[in-house]
């Protein structure tokens, strides 16, 4: 199915866009009852890694916890993998949840790719060799920091809806809060956890399920020690699909400025911008002073808009893009991500990937506006997949008769409402959680790369949360040279984990 589908499909429904990680092949959103894990025991295995030359002896558990309704009846069975420390104190012993986004998606990306204590080798920024994959211990696991727990979305991997349970009770942002919150309970429970630091880390849709959950959480008596934001969208009301369109004019412009940086490191990356070489860190704050001066004034004003300005606007959007004048010109100042990323090397037959710019795709329609697929999905996906079935079927030892599901589409479902209101915004739940616990500490990772889920934007909404400035110091920023997916670039990956280790120590102290 292809990312032109999945787009539509967002589209068609009230703030949403599409967020999951990975594009690929899915399986049908109404599967058979008969398909579930039911009865399948979980399976727990003894590993070892080393890092730093010490080794870590620790248990890998792969296996669901059963949800149930307000009348004791199982709903869902949610797959998970768990990473502990053997002889470790859980009662000071941190544990971390860990989830991908979609909505829809999976956890395979995050447990396949980031710190659990194996991960698949890729080749940086280009299409991934076919089978066999390689799998590696993994030198930037954080299993010395935390045990870890990577959890699947209802109907999503091995998580299935069952018995009393249905979509509609799973399927929208209220209802996944209430799934994620019951699931994190359990887990506290069956695994006496309760006394544990406890971490949420959440990657794209599953930055704003963090923020409602961390505040759903909050109160109901389950503290929380750090949130890790991996490329946030809280606000959907500053995301591009919502403000793009007919019904958004006079009042749409917010995503062009917010973009605007993004496009400029991709064009750096690409050496596609005009004049003398630079360095991103001397470039990036110049984009951003003009995009939100210059450029999102001349944006408000419209058809009052001197000639001198337009102009000089131009002159700028060209050396920041590299795209010509005349394309700025003739989309009136204003250019869409997706068309971005098929123009700037539209002379070369090649497109942008959407998750990470770094990565570049063949486009059959020469003369297309938007790509017909993410060249970061045609390159990392069969990967994913395929070493992410063989580490838990075979090396972890949980083989269910089910498939595993990496993305399950839900968009025509998906209720967007929050607490009623649209277009989401989970913003204030993470305020209200951050306010709530004053001693909540926040993580926010961002790849320069990321059209999903541009940085700016993210920036932009954390200095807007409205609270007490004491709070505001609370929250920790992390920037890498890479895309949705920071840790697909090695040497991201390391900063990345370098920067969590830091951040880790000072959130408990030691």
């Amino acid at each position: 199915m292809s990312i032109s589908h999945f787009l539509g499909l967002a589209k068609s429904v009230a703030s949403a866009t599409l967020l999951a990680l990975p594009l690929i092949a899915a399986t049908p959103s109404s599967p058979a009852p008969a398909a579930s894990a039911a009865g399948f025991p979980d399976s727990v295995t003894q590993q070892t890694t080393t890092l730093g030359g010490k080794v870590y002896p620790y248990t890998a558990r792969a296996g669901t916890i059963v949800l149930e309704n307000d009348k004791g009846e199982p709903t869902c069975r949610m797959f998970f993998t768990a990473f502990t420390l053997d002889g470790a104190e859980p009662s000071t012993r941190p544990v971390t949840f860990f989830y991908n986004g979609g909505p829809g998606s999976s956890t395979i990306w995050l447990r396949m790719g980031s710190f659990a204590p194996m991960r698949v080798s890729l080749p940086d920024a280009a299409v991934s060799n076919n089978a066999p994959f390689h799998l590696v211990q993994n030198q930037y696991t954080l299993l010395d920091r935390s045990d870890l727990v990577f959890v699947d979305a209802p109907d999503t991997g091995f998580s299935r809806i069952e018995g009393a349970g249905k979509p509609s009770d799973f399927f929208g942002v209220d209802e996944d809060m209430r799934a994620f919150g019951q699931f994190v309970s359990r887990y506290l429970s069956t695994y006496d956890r309760w006394n544990s630091p406890k971490f949420l880390f959440g990657e794209s849709y599953g930055t704003p399920r963090t923020a409602v959950l961390s505040n759903y959480l909050e109160n109901r008596g389950v503290g929380l020690n750090g949130v890790v934001l991996l490329s946030s969208v809280l606000d959907f009301g500053l995301d591009w699909d919502t403000n793009f369109s007919p019904a958004s004019i006079g009042g749409g412009d917010w995503a062009y400025p917010l973009y605007l940086p993004t496009e400029a490191a991709s064009s750096w990356y690409h050496n596609s911008l005009p004049g003398p070489q630079t360095t991103l860190a001397a470039l990036l704050p110049q984009v951003e002073q003009f995009a939100m001066n210059e450029y999102l004034n001349a944006l408000a004003q419209g058809a009052k808009l001197s000639p001198r300005t337009y102009n000089d606007v131009v002159a700028k959007l060209h050396q920041y893009t590299g795209l010509s004048e005349q394309y700025i010109r003739s989309s009136n100042l204003r250019i869409p991500y997706w068309r971005y990323t098929t123009e700037l090397l539209r002379n070369s037959g090649q497109t942008l990937g959407r998750y990470d710019a770094r990565y570049t795709s063949y486009s059959l329609d020469r003369i297309a506006d938007r790509p017909e697929f993410d060249a970061t999905d045609s390159a990392i996906d069969a990967a994913f997949v395929g070493a992410g079935n063989y580490y838990v079927r075979q090396m972890l030892r949980y083989n269910p008769p089910i498939d595993y599901r990496p993305l399950t589409p839900v968009f025509r479902q998906w209720n967007w409402k929050h607490n009623g209101n649209l277009p989401t915004n989970t913003a204030q739940d993470l305020a209200r959680a951050m306010t709530f616990n004053p001693g909540l500490r926040v993580f926010s990772a961002n790849g320069y790369y990321d059209f999903a889920t541009p940085f700016f934007a993210t920036v932009y909404t954390l200095n807007h949360l409205n609270i007490a400035p004491q709070l505001q110091d609370n929250i920790t920023y992390g920037f890498y040279e890479s895309g949705h997916m920071v840790y697909l670039h090695p040497a991201a990956l390391a900063q990345f984990h370098d920067d969590l280790e830091r951040w880790y120590g000072q959130v408990l102290g030691h």
